[in-house]
């Protein structure tokens, strides 16, 4: 299994991160296969991609945004807007989540959710990441990395849209869910869908 290299910034573990999160929805529009066998490599798939995005948002909710209110001028207003971006998304990712695959329900919000995440990459690393990274100290940005790829072991694996987006509710509920969502991944045979760490 590909792990994050332990000296790898902050911002170098999200790009990781994205072109994992892009990869597995380029995989998701290309194949749109019939049969049970298609079916079920896309329902996969689509469990991949919840799974994968869940414990992304978690992360950089937890650590990301709030360094970015910390470090620039109009922090608060970058981090809310992402923040709202991202709260949107886990609603289409528990769509996606519960609709049968294929299903109109399924298909519509996998197109949303795509749409959305794309914008969302692009306000992140078009008008965030430039400005964060010009204002971090990189030693900051190396131990920023380093909490976020040993965050991620522990996040949930499943959009939890009920529980706020607060680094403190996070770290504590969010402990919980994850756990629940980590052993109701092993007895139902979830987990073997979850992708390796981007490398």
């Amino acid at each position: 299994m590909f792990m994050h290299n332990n000296d790898m910034d902050a911002l170098a573990f999200l790009r990781a991160d994205h072109e994992n999160l892009l990869g597995i929805l380029e995989s998701l529009e290309r194949g749109r296969g019939d049969g049970e066998a298609g079916l079920r490599a896309r329902g996969d798939m689509a469990t991949s991609l919840v799974m994968a995005a869940s414990q992304h948002e978690v992360v950089e909710e937890e650590f990301f945004w709030p360094a970015v209110r910390r470090t620039l001028p109009d922090g608060d207003e970058l981090a809310d807007q992402a923040i709202a971006q991202e709260e949107a998304a886990k609603e289409l990712l528990q769509q996606i989540e519960k609709s049968a695959v294929g299903s109109t329900e399924f298909e519509e919000a996998l197109t949303e959710f795509s749409a959305s995440a794309r914008l969302h990459i692009d306000f992140e690393q078009g008008q965030v990441w430039p400005r964060f990274a010009a204002a971090e100290r990189p030693e900051t940005l190396t131990e920023l990395g380093r909490k976020m790829a040993a965050a991620r072991k522990l996040a949930p694996t499943r959009p939890h849209p009920e529980t706020p987006a607060k680094p403190g509710v996070l770290k504590t509920a969010g402990v919980v869910v994850a756990a629940i969502d980590k052993l109701r991944d092993l007895t139902s045979g979830r987990r073997s869908k979850q992708p390796p760490p981007p490398s």
